[in-house]
């Protein structure tokens, strides 16, 4: 098993306010049928009303995340499940909920975690 990464940026979510209560509905009804599963790890949204904060190894802390790096906003499911072909079919049920592609990514298996 392993656990994947299923995400969007906000950016990619252009979907009229008359249809966000739809949407939130749709969404929800997928993940609830991920949990129902047993294949639901967790998932949210990163809240952007809260700016990052950039903590260094010496412990100073600067405001902002990475000045290279693309924002790091909207949301995300993590799955774990059997093979790739199951991971893109659930992509696929979210993208279709949430109207908007999701992004698929595998996390690397570490023994600690």
């Amino acid at each position: 098993m392993a656990k994947y990464l299923i995400s969007f940026p906000s950016a990619a979510m252009k979907v009229a306010d008359s249809e966000m209560e739809i949407v939130g509905r749709d969404a929800h009804a997928v993940i609830r049928e991920a949990k129902q599963a047993g294949v639901y790890v967790f998932g949210g949204g990163i809240d952007e009303t809260v700016a990052p904060v950039l903590v260094s190894a010496n412990g100073r802390i600067a405001e902002g995340g990475y000045p290279w790096a693309p924002p790091l906003n909207g949301g995300f499911t993590v799955l774990e499940l059997t093979s790739r072909e199951d991971a893109i079919a659930w992509a696929t049920r979210i993208a279709k909920a949430c109207r908007c592609d999701q992004e698929l990514r595998v996390f690397g298996f570490d023994p600690e975690s």
